[in-house]
Formats: structure tokens, sequence, C-alpha cells
């Protein structure tokens, strides 16, 4: 069975709204919901579980009864920050899932995922035992440094063709991250890397295996990326 896990307990404070960003509506609708629905129309998909911001709780409940979302199976309470929340995730679905199903995380606030991102997904998971969407990098790179009075410049090249960008969804195979978190949290060393189960899989020395992606697949983060989905929506109606 493949269950993905959804991250909606953060407050997004760069995009400046006064809730929390993934309940921003966009033509009328939660960024949330759209994000839900592309679970909800993956046939690969069994299940939906939303780790939601605690006083969302009841909203998205409403939210999932509204936009008949019937593979949200749970909701759970999010924690104080991303690996938190993911743990919580995670835990909370020990005696729901067997250790050999495959659990996918994603953003809340990361809509723009297509269907063949998702299927791709699944299906390196499948092969490889884990999966992350792996996108090409096509802007010229270098580093990013500061002159002596404060300004910043860059002084290197950066061969992009050895660089990728990693965004959700991450597949994962669920006895794989119960095994991981449990490690890492008995070597204490959850506060020593980047909170994402990416990083630390990496920083315990276990290789990502990339799974198709391509530019469109953004996590809202700005204003501005507001104003992309917004666009998005409209051209795929």
């Amino acid at each position: 069975m493949v269950t993905a896990i959804i991250l909606a307990g953060g407050v997004g404070s760069r995009v400046g709204a006064d809730i929390p960003k993934q309940f921003i509506k966009v033509q009328g609708k939660p960024i949330i919901v759209y994000t839900m629905e592309i679970y909800q129309h993956n046939s690969k998909v069994d299940n939906i579980e939303v780790v939601c911001h605690k006083d969302y709780i009841d909203y998205l409940q409403s939210l999932v009864e509204q936009y008949k979302l019937t593979k949200v199976n749970w909701i759970a309470a999010g924690g104080k920050d991303f690996q938190e929340s993911c743990l919580k995730g995670i835990h909370f679905l020990a005696d729901k899932i067997s250790r050999d199903d495959i659990i996918m995380i994603h953003y809340a606030d990361a809509p723009f995922t297509s269907q063949k991102m998702i299927d791709d997904c699944i299906r390196v998971c499948k092969e490889k035992g884990n999966a992350v969407c792996g996108i090409p990098c096509f802007q010229l790179l270098g580093t990013r440094d500061k002159d002596t009075d404060g300004t910043e410049k860059s002084n290197k090249w950066v061969d992009r063709d050895k660089l990728i960008q990693i965004s959700c969804p991450y597949a994962f195979n669920y006895g794989f991250v119960l095994d991981l978190y449990r490690e890492a949290e008995e070597k204490n060393l959850l506060d020593k890397v980047e909170p994402h189960t990416t990083t630390l899989m990496q920083y315990m020395g276990y290789s990502l295996h990339l799974s198709y992606g391509d530019q469109t697949n953004l996590k809202i983060t700005t204003k501005e990326d507001l104003k992309l989905f917004e666009g998005y929506v409209l051209a795929n109606k």
C-alpha cells in the first residue's frame, strides 16, 4: 500500500498572511485542498494522512468533507517544526500500516506536483527503497559571497550539471524510515542536521534515488509564488 503524509503544521510567515499559507485560498479553494487532491486522484495511492497545525484540525476536517477527499483517513496534530511534525506523522501510522508499505512525504504548500511525478516517485521507491523528486538545474549557478563592505557578490562558477534540486514528493519504505529515526534518536543526531528526512539519510550515509521532476514543481514560499500558482490554476481550468 501507498500512504501519503501531507505536512501542514507550519505557519508560512514569509508569505505575510494572517493564516498559515497552506490555508490561503486561490481561486476560492485553499492551497492544501489542491495538494490533497493530487493524491486523491492518483490510483496508486491508497491513504492520505495530514499532519496539521493543531489550531486548524477542525477546519481541515471540514475541508475533507466539503471536497469529498475520501482517501484522507487520518489527521494528526503537528509539532513545533518540520522534523517534529514529520516524526509525529510517521509514528502515528505505526499501528495502521505495514513496515513493507510505502510512505510519501509532501508539503501542504507544494500544490504544483504532477501525477507523472507521483507515479515515477512510487516506481523508483519500489525498485530502490526510496525516491526523491529531482529537478535539473537550468540556471547559471555561482557561489554567494560577501564583499568587505557587506554587499554580495559571486566569485566562483558552479557546474550545474553536477547539481540537482531535490523537492517533494519523497517516498520511502515505511520500515526503513522507522528504523532510520530510531537510530538517529538513539545517537542524538536530529539536532545536528537540517531537519529533513532526506538530509538525515545523507548524514547517516544513505543515498537518495532520484525520480522524475521538472521546473513546475514549486513550493509556495513567497507572495510571488502565490501569484504563480494562481496563474497555474487559471491555465489548467
